[in-house]
């Protein structure tokens, strides 16, 4: 029997390691990428596209391929599992696939069923899992800042000689807070021309997807294939990356890139690999004018966030997405998830996010997490609600972005305060106009603080907002209760 390989859709590695060591390739459009979630029919197709194409690729390197389709009953790993036993295969190949739920159907279905299996160490990050016991394995606390210290003086990463930070300091947050102009024109976006691999998967998307969220676009948005992912990589460098720096946390109401790089969805499948990214933009920096502030500031979004969180994730994700530290109980109501809420900026970033699958990480963050817990959703349902909107959600991604950074309902395992905010900071970093959707945005604002006075007393950070509500005429506080009480069971019926 010729040895037997299992390809997931986040694992289309170009250097996988199975390629050399096997014959037959089943490339799975496996049950919790498709049928989990009503996942957005951006996804849906993206993952088609990408995965038909590996096909292809696997093909010329003359491997057998066969395509498991998630229409097709054993897309479920736990049916899947008992075929292949049925066939008289008894051992297979896979790579780490850094999701909790998918390995343990993998063991627990191979171990049903008579069945072994070898993992295979993971390419979607530059830290393998030995690396990451090196740092993570006897610590309490996980804090991003620490982490990306240390991977910059292991990796010697934009390190003096000496071992300082070139620069003077490890990170320039501080210089990446600028509003973006008003007349500043952004830069132009071309998209991929269209492959028949997107143009076949976005008909499959509509003939068993069709009820999914979101909208096809007519282009192909994302790259699918290892060229398209290269040149979308240099544009970015070339056309977006001097400005990123001092821009990345800007908020455009009507643009959803703006200077970012939008390259999760790539990283995230294995169509470009974190490493070959870090390196791509120290080698563009060496030979052209890239601020530091730019050029650090990508840098910490790989090598620091993007591989903090998978640690988290390997190390507490379990702890994390059990936990619920505010006790909130709220569904998603509809009207966040058509964008039809009456908040403005909320209900602009979610239709980008039904047009597109995306928007950046602090319309993410501040847009949608901050007034999602201001209105006390249940975490589980924050959660659903990304991993089924969202082009680059994958469970190791959203457990810890979630439970951990935008909703704190792990208590504090990796932040050391919540991100709420009032609609100051959304007016100080977009171009949303001022309206009535900032009187609804402070009330809930003051009222979670109120609701929440005790836990706000006990951290420094946050007790002296404590002092300005205290501050408030009874009239003006009880005034922001009730018009927050009252958009909270509006929200609640429809």
């Amino acid at each position: 029997m010729s040895n037997i390989a299992l390809v997931f859709p986040h694992q289309l590695f170009q250097s996988s390691p199975l390629i050399n060591q096997c014959d037959t390739f089943y490339v799975i459009e496996e049950w919790l990428f498709f049928h989990q979630f009503s996942f957005h029919k951006q996804k849906i197709a993206y993952h088609r596209a990408s995965m038909k194409w590996y096909a292809t690729y696997l093909e010329s390197k003359n491997k057998k391929v066969v395509y498991i389709e998630a229409i097709d009953k054993s897309c479920d790993i736990r049916k899947f599992i008992p075929e292949l036993k049925k066939q008289g295969i008894d051992h297979f190949n896979f790579i780490d696939p850094t999701d909790d739920w998918l390995e343990k159907r993998i063991r627990t279905s191979c171990k049903k069923n008579g069945v072994t299996a070898t993992m295979h160490p993971q390419q979607l990050f530059i830290n393998s899992k030995t690396d990451l016991e090196a740092y993570f394995g006897d610590r309490k606390t996980f804090f991003m800042a620490d982490f990306y210290t240390y991977q910059r003086k292991t990796r010697k990463v934009l390190i003096e000689d000496d071992g300082r930070p070139i620069g003077g300091k490890w990170s320039f947050d501080a210089d990446n807070r600028k509003k973006y102009p008003v007349k500043k024109q952004a830069p132009k976006i071309d998209f991929q021309s269209k492959n028949p691999h997107y143009d076949e998967a976005v008909a499959y998307t509509e003939k068993h997807f069709s009820k999914h969220h979101g909208n096809l676009q007519t282009h192909h948005l994302y790259p699918s294939t290892y060229d398209e992912s290269k040149d979308w990589l240099q544009t970015f460098l070339k056309e977006r990356f001097e400005e990123f720096g001092p821009y990345e946390d800007s908020i455009v109401s009507h643009q959803h890139i703006l200077h970012h790089s939008v390259l999760t969805p790539m990283l995230n499948t294995g169509l470009l690999l974190p490493g070959d990214v870090v390196n791509a933009a120290l080698d563009y920096a060496s030979q052209n004018e890239v601020p530091l502030n730019s050029l650090e500031g990508f840098i910490r979004q790989i090598l620091g966030w993007r591989e903090f969180m998978r640690a988290v994730y390997e190390y507490r994700g379990s702890a994390e997405r059990t936990k619920n530290f505010w006790g909130f109980k709220r569904k998603i109501p509809q009207s966040f998830w058509r964008g039809t809420t009456g908040i403005e900026p909320v209900d602009t970033t979610i239709r980008k996010v039904l047009d597109t699958g995306y928007c950046h990480h602090i319309e993410r963050l501040m847009n949608l997490g901050n007034f999602m817990l201001l209105c006390e959703f249940d975490p589980d349902e924050v959660y659903r609600f990304f991993m089924e909107l969202f082009i680059d959600s994958y469970d190791w991604v959203m457990v810890p972005n979630i439970y951990g950074m935008s909703q704190f309902s792990d208590g504090g395992m990796m932040s050391t305060k919540p991100y709420i905010s009032g609609s100051n900071y959304i007016t100080r970093m977009s171009d949303y106009p001022k309206g009535d959707w900032q009187e609804t945005w402070d009330a809930l604002f003051w009222r979670f603080m109120h609701v929440q006075r005790k836990f706000f007393e006990s951290n420094p950070r946050l007790g002296l907002l404590l002092k300005t509500l205290d501050k408030m005429s009874p009239e003006k506080r009880e005034g922001h209760f009730t018009r927050a009480d009252a958009f909270l069971d509006h929200i609640e019926k429809h």
